[in-house]
């Protein structure tokens, strides 16, 4: 009963410890784009991307724990991650040019959440969160950019077969959600 009361507190909140550290995520982009591009500091590059992936964690951790999850962090959070993967793969295709499979990938994954979710949205008046296999996937892109941008010389077969497991990943994810947001639209889920 206590975690629905918080629950609902934070429902429509817009200042939140979690809406603040996705904030944050989104202001290291441009740190992350002048790094790499500007001063061609990789490891440092990387160290940013790492620090954006922790505070994801932190405030996934903080919005469930404290139940301060808000209908703007559900969008807010995502956005934040999307955008820094998107700009910190594209960087990195330049160097890796596979690392367009997994940028593919995440167009497809990311249109059919936008479509799926605004049409959930519309017709059941829910806003879904990610789920387990989404994080998932965030970390392992994440952790492979990362190591990407900090050990910059890697060897092209562990960038070929990191960059494989991540689009794997996003694959099942994308699977996942299919099959949870489908429910949703069909009546099957509540």
């Amino acid at each position: 009963m206590q975690q629905t009361v918080a629950a609902d507190k934070y429902k429509k909140k817009i200042i939140t410890i979690p809406n603040i550290m996705s904030f944050f995520r989104i202001c290291l982009i441009p740190v992350i784009v002048w790094l790499y591009l500007g001063k061609q500091d990789y490891p440092l590059a990387g160290i940013f991307v790492i620090i954006s992936g922790l505070t994801d964690i932190a405030d996934g951790f903080i919005a469930r724990r404290f139940g301060m999850i808000s209908d703007l962090g559900k969008v807010l959070d995502p956005i934040a991650d999307k955008a820094t993967q998107a700009v910190v793969m594209i960087l990195l295709a330049l160097s890796f040019p596979l690392m367009l499979l997994p940028i593919l990938l995440g167009i497809i994954k990311e249109l059919f959440m936008a479509i799926s979710g605004y049409m959930i949205i519309r017709k059941c008046g829910v806003v879904l969160g990610a789920s387990w296999h989404g994080k998932a996937a965030t970390v392992l892109l994440s952790s492979t950019m990362a190591l990407h941008l900090v050990w910059y010389s890697i060897t092209p077969t562990v960038s070929t077969v990191l960059i494989i497991l991540c689009s794997v990943m996003i694959l099942i994810s994308l699977a996942l959600y299919a099959k949870r947001n489908f429910g949703y639209l069909l009546g099957k889920n509540k």
